[in-house]
C-alpha cells in the first residue's frame, strides 16, 4: 500500500473488488438467467450487510476511543492541576500545553472515527448501487 492510498480507499477497493469478482464468477457459472440474477442479488445483499456491520463496528470503536481520550485528557488535566502549588506560572503553562495536547489527540481520534464511518458508508452505498444496477438488468 503506497503512502498516497488511505485506509478508506483500501477498504472501498477491497469490498468493491470482491463484489465485482463474485459477480463475474456468477456470470460464468452455468445457470439460468433467473437463478443468476437471484444469486447476484443475494451476494450484493450479503456484501451490503457486511459493509453496514463494518460501519457499526467503526462507530462503536470510535465511541470507545473518544471516551478513552476524554478520560485520559481528564486525568492529565487533573495531574497538572494538582501540581500547581510550587511554581504557578510554569505549571499553568504546562497545564495549557497538556490540555491542548489532550484536545489535539481527541480531535485526531474523532477524525479517524469519522473517516472510518465515511468509508463504511461509502462501501455500503456502492454495494447498494451495484445491487440496484444488477436488479435493473
Amino acid at each position: 500500500m503506497g503512502d498516497n492510498m488511505s485506509g478508506k480507499d483500501f477498504v472501498i477497493g477491497t469490498i468493491f473488488g470482491s463484489v465485482v469478482g463474485a459477480t463475474v464468477a456468477l456470470l460464468f457459472a452455468p445457470k439460468s438467467g433467473r437463478e443468476l440474477r437471484e444469486d447476484i442479488n443475494k451476494g450484493a445483499v450479503q456484501a451490503r450487510d457486511v459493509a453496514y456491520e463494518w460501519k457499526d463496528t467503526a462507530q462503536e470503536k470510535g465511541a470507545e476511543l473518544k471516551d478513552l481520550a476524554y478520560e485520559k485528557g481528564s486525568e492529565i488535566t487533573k495531574k497538572a492541576m494538582d501540581s500547581t502549588s510550587d511554581i504557578r506560572k510554569t505549571v499553568a503553562q504546562k497545564t495549557q500545553d497538556l490540555t491542548k495536547s489532550a484536545k489535539d489527540k481527541l480531535e485526531d481520534i474523532k477524525e479517524k472515527q469519522t473517516d472510518a464511518i465515511d468509508a463504511a458508508e461509502t462501501v455500503a452505498d456502492k454495494v447498494e448501487e451495484t445491487a440496484e444496477d444488477i436488479e435493473d438488468k
